[in-house]
């Protein structure tokens, strides 16, 4: 089943897809070398997007805030930086609206971001600190966000 899924951008134009067929994972055997160099992009884009957001996250816990506003904080000036490096470096998909791709980057952001803070929260309550609850975070949510990036915000 997942080894019948198509890896390239191209063949994942159309519109209308399910949640299953945008969370498949593809067949490792048949992604060619530029959509393995396209997710070492992302990879570095999101190391870029880890850092401010943990620096936000950090400056705002030393300032007193909550972890949750927190977070939400550092998302949203993370997302900004992603946003812009995917679409233009990563995915290089900068001749479509910036708004339409923008709206579906934010909805796949939000996703992340929910799933983040539902994670961040279990951490925290199991008695990990949060700032290393967050970063934990981070890495476990990636996954989710690059298939949906690839697949629906980026296409």
């Amino acid at each position: 089943m997942l080894a019948s899924l198509p890896v390239s951008v191209k063949d994942e134009t159309a519109g209308g897809r399910s949640p299953s067929t945008l969370l498949r994972i593809p067949d490792p055997r048949r992604v060619n070398r530029s959509d393995w160099m396209q997710l070492v992009r992302f990879l570095v884009v999101g190391t870029s997007g880890y850092v401010v957001n943990l620096a936000i996250f950090s400056i705002a816990l030393f300032l007193g805030a909550h972890y949750i506003p927190a977070a939400i904080i550092a998302f949203i000036v993370a997302w900004m930086n992603n946003f812009m490096l995917n679409r233009y470096w990563t995915f290089r998909a900068h001749a479509e609206a910036m708004v339409g791709q923008g709206a579906r980057y934010l909805a796949v952001s939000v996703v992340a971001l929910i799933a983040n803070l539902i994670i961040l929260q279990v951490l925290v309550d199991a008695g990990l600190g949060e700032t290393l609850s967050q970063a934990i975070a981070i890495v476990l949510v990636t996954p989710l966000s690059y298939l949906l990036s690839r697949r629906w915000s980026f296409r």
